[in-house]
């Protein structure tokens, strides 16, 4: 069961714009290491099927479930922003978050051992490089109530326009 419910924001990706080029992954990447190689990026550019193409990256949840997986308190949450942290002096690659992720979203670097997620380049005053540089500007930072508000709105969009179609 997805755990999304969330007062947070976060990177989301619409997969209507989406064309799976992952410039998002190697911004990402090299934004965080300096080095453009998708695989250490903390988004991460997923095929659904033959024809859905999305992005998933830190959904910063309510009440995380990797923060409390973590058998030796490494993760944090920010209460304010809801950006999980990884204490580095205690995070031993256990993997435990990685497993709690409902959206597979957290990855363990090989070379440092260290647990990584999504952190919005918080260090950035522009925000997340991802989002930036979108090409077809199908990521952008939203939160669940404002996704839930855009969903509601196109269904009605959709009965209008299957109404007037209909009649």
């Amino acid at each position: 069961m997805p755990t999304s419910t969330s007062k947070y924001q976060y990177v989301d990706c619409d997969p209507d714009k989406c064309i799976g080029c992952q410039l998002c992954e190697y911004v990402c990447s090299y934004t965080k290491t300096g080095e453009y190689n998708s695989y250490r990026s903390r988004i991460r550019t997923v095929r659904v099927d033959e024809v859905l193409i999305t992005a998933i990256a830190c959904r910063t949840c309510e009440n995380a479930p990797c923060v409390r997986a973590c058998p030796k308190d490494a993760l944090d949450q920010d209460p304010k922003t809801g950006i999980i942290h990884v204490d580095t002096t205690k995070c031993d690659a256990c993997a435990w978050c990685v497993e709690a992720c409902d959206f597979g979203a957290i990855s363990m670097n090989p070379a440092t051992k260290l647990a990584e997620m999504c952190d919005q380049c918080e260090e950035l005053e522009e925000g997340p490089q991802c989002v930036k540089w979108c090409p077809k500007e199908a990521l952008f930072i939203t939160t669940p109530d404002q996704r839930a508000q855009k969903s509601r709105r196109e269904l009605i969009k959709e009965e209008i326009i299957g109404t007037k179609t209909a009649g």
